[in-house]
């Protein structure tokens, strides 16, 4: 049997976690199966297991995109301002969050579940995106916040990371939740991924 090339291997795993992402924009994580995934792509249901052994490899893999993707927006921030003031540099990065949400609604998922079930290899070229999102807000502050020390970089980073994975359940909230609230007697202010993401990185650049 001759063997695929790397580009239609890549090609194949792209298309399965295409077709993952569109299922996930009507069901819940908990509800995608194997089958259905398979049921949206060009090939059997059996053959998606040559390129990944469980869901969780799947959802991972299309998390590591997402970083890669942010990373680039962050890498563009870089590039496209010589200097930014607090107020510019907080726009530019809520609007890259604003852009991605699905990285957003990936974050609010349980990462132990998913990362558990997954190959130590699939484990570490996600945790290189995730590290490199890392690494690329740590160059901006350095770059446009000459000024801030080692540890209020480390600071910044390791506030924001964690919010940013409370971000997506605050600013999508389902008509069911919102009656919940209602009757509840909560008032909840409602936030855009934009405004809770500029106001909580303004305040940790004061």
């Amino acid at each position: 049997m001759q063997k695929s090339s790397p580009e239609l291997t890549e090609a194949r795993r792209n298309e399965i976690i295409e077709a993952c992402q569109k299922l996930y924009e009507t069901k819940s994580f908990r509800e995608i199966t194997i089958k259905d995934i398979g049921a949206v792509t060009s090939f059997t249901r059996t053959s998606i297991y040559n390129y990944f052994e469980t869901k969780e490899e799947i959802f991972l893999a299309m998390h590591q995109q997402e970083y890669e993707l942010w990373c680039e927006a962050l890498q563009h921030i870089m590039d496209d301002n010589k200097r930014m003031s607090k107020e510019q540099f907080a726009e530019a990065l809520a609007k890259s969050l604003e852009n991605r949400d699905l990285l957003l609604k990936l974050m609010s998922m349980n990462h132990y579940d998913m990362e558990g079930n997954s190959r130590p290899e699939m484990l570490y070229a996600f945790k290189v995106a995730y590290g490199q999102s890392l690494k690329m807000v740590e160059a901006c502050l350095r770059k446009f916040f000459p000024k801030f020390s080692d540890e209020r970089i480390h600071e910044f980073i390791y506030v924001f990371f964690p919010f940013m994975f409370g971000i997506y359940p605050y600013t999508k909230v389902t008509e069911k939740q919102k009656e919940a609230m209602k009757q509840a007697g909560i008032q909840f202010d409602y936030q855009t991924i934009y405004s809770i993401s500029k106001r909580c990185i303004l305040a940790l650049l004061v």
